[in-house]
């Protein structure tokens, strides 16, 4: 017997790893041949928008009392700082306003009153009077050299401009103070934020009122006026413009220390009394027509 060498060994060792790795790989491949293959992954098609319903077409904001305040408080805080109104708040300029300012919530004034805004129940005459005079205020309040084309101001105080409220204030107790305690101070903030129109030489006679009050006869029954809540002074319009095309000017109020003075540019459309007890309209005016609305009477 032939004793195997060294290199026939090796050949033979060679050989069955070639035969074993060909066998493999042959299972391999016909394996995975035989495997089936995945479909392909539908592609869907995207969806179709949904249908939008036409833009609605855009309205006017209609700014309240407590927009009017916060413009109020820009302009003044520009003033203070000696800036421009800020872009937005000028923007405001031509948009539509309604604003109530609360009156007479003390109660009824003495028939001697001489309050600019005021009423009272006439029991005899079964009837409330009311009487609600505008505020002028001279150009050279507002210019050192005023505008030409200004020839005066008229509109209305915003009272109590620190709420927005559109009420009466609630009544309160004052707190019981020890007999040594300081007087509080008088309140910084009085008259310092309005509402005017421009009187211009083109502004037809008719919307000047020239210190004319509103005034009003409304006959009801005395149960129907809530002495504790007053009445509303309501305006409506728009926001105008001053000269500089600004809705706003204030001038100094007093001093570093005291806030400054502002008034709004409007032009008014309506002016009204309401009955806050019931939200009733009591009278109205346009600009072009001074007569109280409907069959109420007028002083």
């Amino acid at each position: 017997m032939v004793e195997p060498s060294l290199r026939s060994s090796r050949l033979a060792i060679a050989a069955g790893l070639a035969a074993a790795i060909a066998v493999g790989g042959g299972g391999f491949l016909l394996g995975r041949s035989t495997v089936p293959r995945p479909e392909p992954a539908a592609t869907l098609p995207p969806p179709a928008p949904a249908p939008t319903a036409e833009a609605p077409v855009p309205t006017d904001d209609i700014l309240r009392r407590s927009d009017l305040i916060a413009l109020g408080a820009a302009a003044a805080d520009a003033a203070t700082s000696a800036r421009d109104l800020p872009a937005q708040a000028a923007a405001v300029a031509g948009k539509r306003f309604e604003l109530d300012i609360p009156f007479g919530c003390d109660g009824p004034a003495p028939e001697t009153s001489e309050l600019p805004m005021r009423w009272r129940y006439d029991a005899a005459a079964g009837a409330l009077r009311v009487h609600v005079a505008p505020v002028s205020w001279a150009p050279t309040e507002w210019w050192a050299t005023p505008p030409a084309a200004v020839e005066a101001l008229e509109g209305f105080w915003i009272e109590r401009p620190w709420s927005s409220s559109e009420t009466c204030p609630a009544r309160a107790e004052p707190p019981a103070a020890p007999a040594e305690a300081d007087a509080p101070s008088p309140p910084v903030d009085g008259e310092t934020l309005g509402i005017a129109q421009l009187i211009t030489p083109d502004t037809p006679r008719q919307m000047q009122r020239s210190g004319k009050a509103y005034e009003a006869v409304v006959r009801m029954a005395g149960e129907a006026v809530a002495i504790n809540r007053g009445l509303r002074l309501r305006l409506s319009g728009r926001i105008g413009r001053f000269p500089d095309g600004q809705p706003v000017r204030c001038r100094d109020g007093g001093g570093p220390h005291q806030r400054p003075i502002c008034l709004i540019a409007v032009s008014l459309d309506e002016v009204a009394f309401q009955n806050p007890a019931d939200d009733a309209l009591l009278a109205t005016w346009q600009p072009t027509a001074d007569t109280p609305a409907g069959d109420r009477l007028r002083e």
